[in-house]
């Protein structure tokens, strides 16, 4: 080892001096007149240090603080995880409409609301047991339907309708159900949003559940429930909202309940006693 000592010092300057080398093993004793190694007073620890240390992070923390506040503002949430406003999506209370058309409701606002209540209402009968038949279907579609694409989407429903799709889901050509069961296709919307307002057309989203099937002991379609959102683009026609095109996608779905599934008679006979609504935004 070298002859300066881990303090600076050299031999005698510090009694940690020259350590090995001499052949002796020092051993320290109490400090007095008569120690070798002890003439001089021992070194005191540097507080002095800690408490620099100590007082430089306090500093640190104080500084950090009144950077933090000095805009008096606490931070602001991400707009991406910002939630919507409550009014976005609470009822409003307005009745949608007074009059109807075959049934269906019309005569709708030409406002953003206006439209949420035509897309929802619309979606229920565009979902009905009504469009299996040719007859209501034609005039369902004549009721919704905006005349620049009226025929084109009276040829797009009676093709999704053919009569092989009646047969396949167990239905007579006329798209009723065989005796001793009950058809059920119910659309119940959720909720309503507008994606595109202006120049008298609309955009309209519309999050419906969804019943079908067939009610019998013998069905091979007993009545399930599916969750899916309804596209629709409308068409302002001087006096009311009008379908210019559709389109359907599966969810969004939440997680099925505990509730025990009903028998085929409980729901037969829900379906012909509870009767549907005129929805509104």
């Amino acid at each position: 080892m070298s002859n300066d000592d881990q303090y600076g010092g050299g031999a005698g300057g510090s009694g940690y001096g020259e350590v090995g080398g001499t052949g002796q093993t020092r051993t320290r004793l109490p400090d007095s007149a008569s120690d070798p190694y002890g003439t001089q007073p021992r070194r005191t620890p540097r507080a002095s240090r800690g408490l620099v240390t100590v007082v430089g992070v306090v500093v640190l923390l104080i500084a950090a603080i009144a950077f933090a506040n000095q805009s008096g503002d606490t931070p602001e949430t991400p707009a991406a995880q910002t939630p919507p406003p409550a009014t976005s999506t609470e009822a409003t209370g307005t009745r949608p409409v007074d009059g109807k058309n075959g049934g269906i409701p019309s005569g709708f606002a030409q406002t953003e609301q206006g439209a949420q209540s035509a897309g929802s209402n619309y979606a229920v009968v565009l979902g009905s047991d009504g469009m299996f038949n040719t007859t209501r279907r034609h005039a369902i579609v004549d009721a919704v339907a905006d005349t620049g694409t009226r025929a084109k989407l009276q040829a797009g429903f009676d093709a999704d309708y053919s009569a092989g799709l009646l047969s396949q889901i167990g239905l007579t050509k006329d798209g009723t159900a065989p005796a001793g069961f009950t058809f059920v296709s119910r659309t119940v919307p959720v909720g309503a949003k507008v994606k595109n307002f202006a120049n008298g057309t609309a955009s309209v989203d519309v999050w419906c559940v969804g019943l079908f099937g067939l009610t019998g002991e013998k069905s091979t379609r007993p009545v399930t429930n599916g969750w899916f959102t309804l596209s629709l683009n409308l068409k302002w026609n001087g006096s009311d909202w009008k379908v210019l095109e559709t389109a359907q996608k599966t969810g969004p779905t939440p997680v099925t309940g505990d509730n025990p599934v009903s028998t085929s008679d409980e729901i037969g006979k829900a379906v012909t006693e509870f009767g549907g609504f005129t929805y509104a935004r």
